[in-house]
């Protein structure tokens, strides 16, 4: 497995801590059986709402799939330079090629209820901008290039400097505004 894709292991550590199979966690988190072991071997990078399932399907936070060692105390990340960062598919028809590269910034904090990001989202020419829901709210903030949100049947289109704060169960989309890459902060709540 490779560095770069930690969440499969510890996919299959809390899939078999609660001594459930695979076509349980599939059932459980409306995923296919093939999502979980493609996951779990490292063989495909995953997408953030089936992520989002998995981890509200075990019981978990999002950021536990990007912990090592929680904290109790409060967890400082200099400049933004995250150690640790976890590479999403997006929507790319390419399941082994990161759009989304996700830097914590708050890995290991115990009992958190927000995870904040530092997230590069790469330019995809040929990205499908399928919309997508899950529980929670999100906070974004551009810190480089123009990103784009389709939210619903409205389209926003945000600058450096801009942000929005938006409810997560209305289907959404976040990417570049044209070929250049961009980067964001962002807050997302997920309820368990």
């Amino acid at each position: 497995m490779s560095e770069e894709n930690r969440v499969g292991s510890k996919i299959r550590h809390l899939r078999e801590a609660q001594d459930m199979t695979v076509e349980e966690l599939a059932e459980a988190s409306q995923s296919s059986v093939e999502l979980i072991q493609q996951l779990e071997n490292g063989a495909l990078v995953p997408s953030l709402t089936p992520l989002l399932k998995i981890a509200r399907a075990l019981g978990v936070r999002l950021g536990t799939f990007l912990d090592d060692a929680p904290q109790k105390g409060p967890v400082v990340v200099r400049a933004g330079l995250s150690e640790n960062v976890v590479r999403f598919s997006g929507k790319t028809e390419q399941p082994k090629k990161s759009a989304l590269d996700f830097y914590s910034l708050a890995s290991d904090k115990a009992d958190r209820h927000m995870e904040p990001f530092i997230i590069d989202i790469h330019s995809s020419p040929e990205e499908s901008h399928k919309l997508s829901s899950h529980e929670g709210e999100e906070f974004i903030y551009v810190l480089s290039g123009e990103i784009e949100i389709f939210y619903g049947k409205d389209v926003h289109r945000l600058s450096v400097g801009d942000s929005i704060y938006y409810d997560s169960i209305v289907p959404h989309d976040v990417h570049t505004a044209g070929k250049e890459d961009a980067r964001i902060m962002a807050v997302v709540y997920a309820p368990l």
